[in-house]
C-alpha cells in the first residue's frame, strides 16, 4: 500500500543490515543524491512516503487561495509554509515524486493558469473601452456611505493570544477585537461582526531568529499585523447609523491553518462563535473589561456577519455551524468579501451577498460566486435574499486599510501584480480603481447591507435588486449586482423540443474542459485557464462534484426562437418588480451580441424589449484572454415589469428570447424569474435536517480488492427527498478507490452507506489518511461535511542485509551488497559515514558524491527503491600506480528507515570494504 502520514521525519532515516561477504562489481548507475533534486526543491523519503521540499528566495505571500506544489505541472497537493514562508513542503505517497522534473508553487485560485502569469503589458480587450464609459443606474435616494446622527466611540478587547482552543486546527487562538458603538444610542441594537482574512500575522524582525521558528504568538521584535483594524470606514458607517459593529483577530487561525484538514474554516466559525458567546454575557450580566455599559444594548437574535478572504468561507461556515447548534444567535444577514470557498458549501436560511472584486490577484477565480450559485435552489421555498456584487477594478487587498500601502502599519502590496498601465486591472489603467475608491464601494456595499437585512432600511432595496443603482459615495466604481427572484425556469435542464424554433439550439451545460479535449458531457467552455470561468472551475475540497448548469444558445439566422412557459400561478404579474435572468456572451463568440425578450400574454400579443436596451450582459467583460480575464460571469438583464406596455400584466403567457437582432451568434442564459423587492421569506436554517460523514479505519489486507463503508447521516427524517454530494479526497494512491456520487434520502432514510473501495497488497507501505466530503447539499444543512478515513497497513516491514565489499583497485564505483527480504512500497534509505583503515580517504577511495576538492565528504548513502528487493550503497575506489599489499576501510551505518534490521543486526553497524591491489 502507498500513503502518508501528516507529520513528516528528518531526511534520510535509514535502513539495514545483517552480514556477509560479496565480491562487488562495478556499478551500472551512479548513487543519486537523496531520492530527487533540482534547483531549490528535494525530495526524500520520511515516514509517510515523500517529503518534498521547496525552497524560496524571498517569502511566498499568505494568500487566500491554497498554496499547492506541482510536480511537472500536476499539482500534488497542499503545502505546508514555514514560519518565515520560504520553505514549503508536504508529504505524499505518490512514487511519481522520484522521478520528478521540475516542482513549483501555485495557487488553487490559479489552477489551470497557462497564460498571462507574468501579467504583463497585453492588447486591451475588445470591450475595454466600453467597460471605462459603462453604463450606470441611478443614484440611491440615501447613500449607505454616509455618516448617521451618531458619533461613534470605539474600544478594543484582549483576553489573550492564547485564550480559546478552537476545534479543527489544534492551537489556540487570541480572542481580541475592535468595538464600534453608537454614542448615546438606547435600547437594543443590531449586531454585525467582521471576520478579516488570511495575511501576515507579524512583522518586524525577531530579537533571535531562532525565535522564528513558530508562527504565533508573534516572537520578541516583531508585531502582530492589527488587520481587525483594517474596516474603519464601514464599521463607523454603520455604528454612526445605530449598529453595533465588532471586528474580530484571526492572526492565530492564519497562523497555523495550512494543518488543518479544511484550510481554517471550520476554526474561524468556532472563532466567531466564542465572539457571539463573550458578547452574549456582556449584554446580560455584564463583566470585564466592559463592567455593564453593554447590557440590554446588543441584539442577538439580530446578527450580520462580514468576513473577508478566507474569512469569507469563515462567516458562511458560521452562520451553518450556528444553525447546527439549534440558532442560539439569530444569524440573519452574512457577506462573504472576496471569499475562498474550497469546499462547496451552502449558506441557506440568511441573506447573503457576495462581493466579488474583478481585480481579484488572490483569489482569481472567483470562487465565491459558487456561495451564490450553490445556495440559489439549496432548500425549496427559502426565498431569502441573495445577490453578488461584482466590483470593476477592484484588487482583493484594498478593502482592508491593513492590507494597502500607504495605510498600513506593517509591509504590504497590491495583490494584483503585473504593469501599472496594463489594462483593466494595472494601477494606472483608468479603469482600476484607486485604494480609497475600492475602500468607498466596500463600505457603500456593506454598510447598506446590513442597513437593508438588519435595520429593514427599505431605501436600500434598489442597491441589491439588480437595477444598479448607485451610491454618491461610490464614486465613479462600475458595479454589477445580481439579484435572485421567483424562478419561472431555472434553464438548468433541457426544454421541451416545441421549445426551441428556428435557428436555434438551446444546449444545458455545466463545467469546462481544457483546449482542444472532447468532454464526455456537454461543458459550457474550454479554457486553460480555469480562473476566468468563476461558475464552472473546480473547488479543491470538492473538484468533482456539478457546478451550475445553464442553458447555451448558438444561432445562425435571426428567426430563432426559445420558447419558456409561465405557470399558471404565476401569470398574474402586476405586483412584480421585474422579469429578470441572467446572461453571458460565449467567449468562442463575438464579444458583443443580444437577443430580444418578447413577453407574451393570453392574446399572443407582445411586449418586445431588446437585451441590450436594459443590460450589458450580453457584453463581454474587460480584458484580453489573460491573467484570467475576462471573466465570464453571468448578469442580471432586468426588465421591469412597468415597462411592458400593450399586454395584459394578468395573464402573461410565456417569455421568448429571439434572435433576431444578431444574425449569429451564442450566449448562456439561466434562472429566468419574476422579482419583487422586498425582504423574502427565509426557511429557517435550523429547522433542517443535519447531514454528517463518519469517521473510518480500516486495514488494508493482503490481496484483491475490500471495501470500507462510510455512513452519512441525518439528524433526523425528512418529508421530502434530500440529497448530498460525497467524494474522496486527499492522497489517494493506488490503495483508496475514487469516489463521487450524490446521495438521495428519501423521506423517512436518516442514513446511507457510501462504500469505498480498497486494494489490498503484500507490500509493506505507511498508513493512508484521506477524506470524504460533502458538498452543496439540497434541502438538508452540512452538519460533519469531513469524514475522516485511515486505512492502516497490516503488511509485514521487510528485513534489509547488507554485505561487506571485496574489490579491485580498478573498479570505481562499487556498491555493498544491499538486499531486502521483499519488495516494499516504501523507499527504503540508508546513511553513515566513512571510517579509514589502512585505506584513506580521498587517496585509496572517498564517497560516491565527494568532489574532491573543498571539505572531505565522509557520509554514505544508500537505497532500494519501492518495488525492488536489491539497491545500492556506493563508494568511489580510487586507483593509483603502486604495488601495495590490501587495504581496508569501513562504512559505519548509523540510520535506517524504511526497512528492519536482518536478525540480530543494530546500529550503528560497520560494514568492511577491502581494496585489493592491481599493479
Amino acid at each position: 500500500m502507498i500513503g502518508r502520514t501528516a507529520r513528516s521525519l528528518s531526511l534520510g532515516m535509514v535502513a539495514l543490515l545483517g552480514v556477509g561477504t560479496l565480491t562487488a562489481t562495478a556499478a551500472t548507475l551512479p548513487a543519486p543524491p537523496s531520492v530527487a533534486q533540482g534547483n531549490q526543491w528535494d525530495v526524500r523519503a520520511v515516514t509517510g512516503g515523500y517529503r518534498l521540499t521547496l525552497r524560496l528566495d524571498t517569502p511566498a505571500p499568505m494568500r487566500a487561495s491554497l498554496p499547492l506544489l506541482a510536480v511537472d505541472g500536476k499539482p500534488l497537493g497542499v503545502a505546508t509554509q514555514s514560519a518565515d514562508r520560504k520553505t514549503l513542503t508536504l508529504v505524499s505517497a505518490d512514487p511519481a515524486v522520484l522521478k520528478a522534473r521540475d516542482v513549483r508553487l501555485i495557487w488553487s485560485g490559479d489552477l489551470g493558469k497557462q497564460s498571462g502569469l507574468s501579467r504583463g503589458i497585453a492588447a486591451a480587450g475588445p470591450t475595454d473601452a466600453y467597460w471605462l464609459k459603462a453604463r450606470r443606474g441611478p443614484l440611491l435616494p440615501a447613500d449607505p456611505g454616509a455618516l448617521g446622527k451618531y458619533k461613534v466611540d470605539t474600544a478594543e478587547y484582549n483576553l489573550g493570544e492564547g485564550a480559546v482552543d478552537l476545534p479543527g486546527l489544534g492551537h489556540k487562538s487570541e480572542l481580541l477585537g475592535k468595538v464600534y458603538s453608537p454614542r448615546g444610542a438606547f435600547g437594543p441594537r443590531p449586531l454585525v461582526i467582521f471576520l478579516h482574512g488570511r495575511h501576515e500575522v507579524c512583522y518586524g524582525e525577531p530579537t533571535h531568529p531562532s525565535d522564528n521558528d513558530k508562527p504565533w504568538p508573534c516572537p520578541p521584535g516583531m508585531k502582530a499585523i492589527p488587520s481587525y483594524r483594517g474596516y474603519d470606514a464601514p464599521a463607523t458607517a454603520l455604528a454612526s447609523n445605530g449598529y453595533e459593529v465588532v471586528s474580530i483577530s484571526a492572526n492565530a487561525i492564519n497562523a497555523w491553518d495550512s494543518d488543518a484538514y479544511d484550510a481554517g474554516a471550520q476554526a474561524r466559525a468556532e472563532l466567531i462563535l466564542d465572539h457571539l458567546a463573550l458578547w452574549r454575557k456582556w449584554s446580560t450580566i455584564g463583566g470585564a473589561p466592559f463592567g455593564t455599559r453593554f447590557v440590554g444594548k446588543i441584539d442577538l437574535q439580530n446578527v450580520g456577519l462580514m468576513g473577508h478572504s478566507r474569512g469569507g468561507e469563515g462567516v458562511a461556515r458560521a452562520a451553518v455551524l450556528n444553525a447546527d447548534r439549534g440558532g442560539r444567535y439569530g444569524i440573519r444577514a452574512v457577506l462573504p468579501l472576496a471569499p475562498t470557498d474550497f469546499a462547496r458549501a451552502t449558506v441557506p436560511g440568511v441573506a447573503m451577498s457576495v462581493v466579488l472584486p474583478y481585480c481579484d490577484g488572490d483569489v482569481s477565480d472567483l470562487e465565491g460566486q459558487k456561495f451564490y450559485d450553490d445556495t440559489r435552489y439549496s432548500v425549496d421555498g427559502d426565498n431569502a435574499p441573495r445577490s453578488t456584487v461584482t466590483v470593476m477594478g477592484a484588487n482583493h487587498n484594498f478593502f482592508n486599510t491593513e492590507w494597502t500601502p500607504g495605510q498600513s502599519v506593517a509591509p504590504s502590496s497590491d495583490d494584483w501584480y503585473g504593469d501599472e498601465k496594463a489594462s483593466p486591472c494595472g494601477t494606472k489603467d483608468p479603469g482600476r480603481l484607486t485604494a480609497k475608491e475600492q475602500q468607498a464601494v466596500g463600505t457603500a456595499y456593506v454598510a447598506g447591507f446590513f442597513r437593508l437585512q438588519l435595520g429593514h432600511e427599505t431605501q436600500f432595496l434598489p442597491e441589491f435588486d439588480g437595477s444598479d443603482s448607485r451610491a454618491a459615495s461610490a464614486g465613479k466604481a462600475v458595479v454589477r449586482v445580481v439579484s435572485q427572484g421567483r424562478e419561472v425556469n431555472r434553464l438548468d435542464k433541457a426544454l421541451p423540443a416545441a421549445a426551441v424554433t428556428g435557428k436555434v439550439s438551446a444546449t444545458v451545460c455545466a463545467g469546462v474542459t481544457t483546449t482542444g479535449l472532447r468532454a464526455s458531457t456537454p461543458t459550457c467552455m474550454a479554457t486553460d485557464d480555469w480562473s476566468n470561468a468563476p461558475h464552472w472551475g473546480a473547488a479543491w475540497f470538492a473538484a468533482k462534484t456539478p457546478t451550475t448548469a445553464v442553458t447555451k444558445l448558438q444561432w445562425t439566422g435571426t428567426n430563432g426562437v426559445v420558447r419558456v412557459r409561465v405557470p399558471a400561478g404565476q401569470r398574474d404579474v402586476r405586483r412584480v418588480a421585474a422579469l429578470t435572468f441572467r446572461a453571458a456572451p460565449d467567449p468562442a463568440g463575438a464579444p458583443k451580441t443580444d437577443l430580444s425578450v418578447h413577453v407574451v400574454d393570453g392574446h399572443g400579443r407582445a411586449a418586445v424589449v431588446p437585451v441590450s436596451a436594459v443590460s450589458d450582459a450580453l457584453v463581454r467583460m474587460p480584458g484580453s484572454n489573460d491573467s484570467g480575464l475576462p471573466k465570464n460571469l453571468l448578469r442580471t438583464v432586468r426588465i421591469p415589469v412597468s415597462s411592458l406596455k400593450g399586454i395584459d400584466l394578468r395573464d402573461v403567457r410565456s417569455v421568448e428570447l429571439h434572435t433576431d437582432k444578431v444574425a449569429s451568434g451564442s450566449a448562456y442564459v439561466s434562472d429566468l424569474a419574476f422579482s419583487s423587492s422586498g425582504f423574502g421569506l427565509p426557511v429557517p436554517a435550523a429547522l433542517l435536517p443535519k447531514l454528517s460523514a463518519s469517521s473510518v479505519t480500516v486495514k488494508e489486507g493482503d490481496k484483491g480488492t475490500r471495501t470500507v463503508d462510510f455512513w452519512v447521516t441525518m439528524s433526523r427524517p425528512s418529508i421530502r427527498p434530500v440529497s448530498v454530494y460525497v467524494e474522496t479526497n486527499g492522497d489517494l494512491g493506488e490503495t483508496v478507490g475514487d469516489v463521487a456520487r450524490q446521495l438521495v434520502f428519501k423521506p423517512g432514510q436518516v442514513r446511507q452507506k457510501v462504500t469505498v473501495p480498497v486494494t489490498g497488497n503484500t507490500r509493506d507501505s505507511y498508513d493512508l489518511p484521506f477524506s470524504l466530503v460533502l458538498s452543496a447539499p439540497h434541502d438538508g444543512l452540512l452538519s460533519e461535511s469531513f469524514g475522516h478515513g485511515l486505512v492502516l497497513d497490516d503488511d509485514p516491514t521487510p528485513t534489509l542485509t547488507l554485505g561487506n565489499v571485496k574489490t579491485a583497485e580498478k573498479t570505481g564505483l562499487v556498491n555493498f551488497g544491499v538486499k531486502l527480504s521483499a519488495p516494499s512500497d516504501k523507499f527504503v534509505s540508508i546513511t553513515g559515514v566513512l571510517r579509514d583503515g589502512t585505506a584513506v580517504i580521498r587517496k585509496d577511495y572517498t564517497s560516491a558524491d565527494d568532489p574532491g576538492t573543498g571539505p572531505v565528504d565522509r557520509s554514505v548513502q544508500g537505497y532500494v527503491e519501492p518495488g525492488q528487493t536489491t539497491g545500492e550503497l556506493s563508494v568511489k575506489i580510487l586507483d593509483d600506480k603502486l604495488k601495495e599489499p590490501a587495504e581496508t576501510f569501513s562504512a559505519v551505518i548509523q540510520q535506517i528507515d524504511g526497512a528492519d534490521l536482518a536478525a540480530g543486526a543494530k546500529v550503528p553497524m560497520t560494514l568492511v570494504g577491502t581494496i585489493i591491489d592491481n599493479d
